[in-house]
């Protein structure tokens, strides 16, 4: 049986960058603290809602070795590390080992995509060449590339191979590969709004855009579901339910940016082609801001 990276929930952090685009590191310290503060129990660092895309890979190697420091042991730390470029993504896996970074989270390759044996080649060839955990990505709406159960089967068998992040909001999908993998998979939920259920079909856990804005309540979401408190985690799965889906009104993380700003959480500019909110749906989310209590 495979030990998960983490169980509970994971912060997708976003990275502060200042008006001329660069990386505001201030910002960034004091939102892994107040992630931390908040209970949450993993950080990723340099995922899709960090714009992992916009980053050189000096700047990807730096984040991972600041959040490393920053968190300091108080929390695991999940490096995003995938592209659709085999050798690209070995060197940032690599970097982020050396970083000290606790786990590697890896997407499916993205635009040139791949077959079903080409992604268990790939992943397999990152994984025999280093240390760390790898925890897979399956996020199709992104990538236009999904895993099928049996190739999840042949890669729960690689030792370094810790389990999935899984998006794809397939629980078909899911069903059939916690049937075959057992106890040698993991599963996390990629979506905010699919916690609960993915919980009940035996998930460890949550890496969660919404707990940038509120990481108390996401944290108990999982938290008072493994305690045995599944009344609680139903009701903060739907107390949160209209703020979820705001916050996926537009492409991630333009919106969870635009939400922090609101509250004053230094969430700093994007880096194009990522834009501001078109102002309908930003008006909306800060109306529910207003609901939940978020804004004053």
């Amino acid at each position: 049986m495979k030990s998960p990276v983490f169980t509970g929930t994971c912060t997708a952090l976003i990275t502060p960058f200042h008006p001329d685009h660069t990386i505001d590191y201030e910002a960034f310290a004091r939102q892994i603290d107040r992630q931390i503060e908040a209970g949450i129990d993993a950080l990723c660092v340099c995922g899709t809602t960090g714009e992992s895309a916009v980053l050189t890979e000096e700047e990807h190697s730096q984040l991972v070795s600041f959040c490393v420091r920053r968190a300091a042991g108080r929390c695991k730390v999940v490096a995003g590390a995938g592209s659709n470029d085999t050798a690209a993504a070995l060197s940032l896996c690599q970097c982020a080992q050396d970083a000290g970074a606790d786990a590697l989270l890896v997407v499916t390759p993205y635009y040139n995509k791949t077959t079903q044996t080409g992604l268990i080649r790939h992943y397999t060839h990152l994984a025999d060449r280093v240390a760390l955990p790898v925890i897979l990505y399956n996020v199709p709406s992104r990538t236009g590339l999904s895993f099928t159960a049996r190739t999840y089967q042949i890669l729960s068998q690689h030792p370094n191979i810790n389990g999935v992040k899984e998006a794809s909001g397939d629980f078909s999908l899911l069903l059939d590969t916690l049937a075959l993998c057992g106890a040698d998979w993991n599963v996390w939920s990629g979506n905010d709004d699919h916690t609960l259920p993915m919980l009940a079909m035996g998930a460890k856990g949550l890496i969660s855009v919404v707990s940038n804005l509120v990481p108390g309540p996401m944290a108990e979401l999982t938290h008072s579901y493994f305690r045995g408190d599944t009344a609680q985690a139903r009701r903060i799965q739907l107390a949160y339910a209209p703020l979820t889906r705001a916050l996926f009104s537009q492409v991630n993380p333009i919106p969870i940016k635009a939400a922090m700003r609101e509250t004053r959480l230094d969430s700093g500019v994007l880096r194009l082609p990522l834009w501001e909110m078109d102002l309908e749906p930003l008006e909306h989310l800060k109306a529910v801001m207003q609901d939940a209590g978020l804004l004053s």
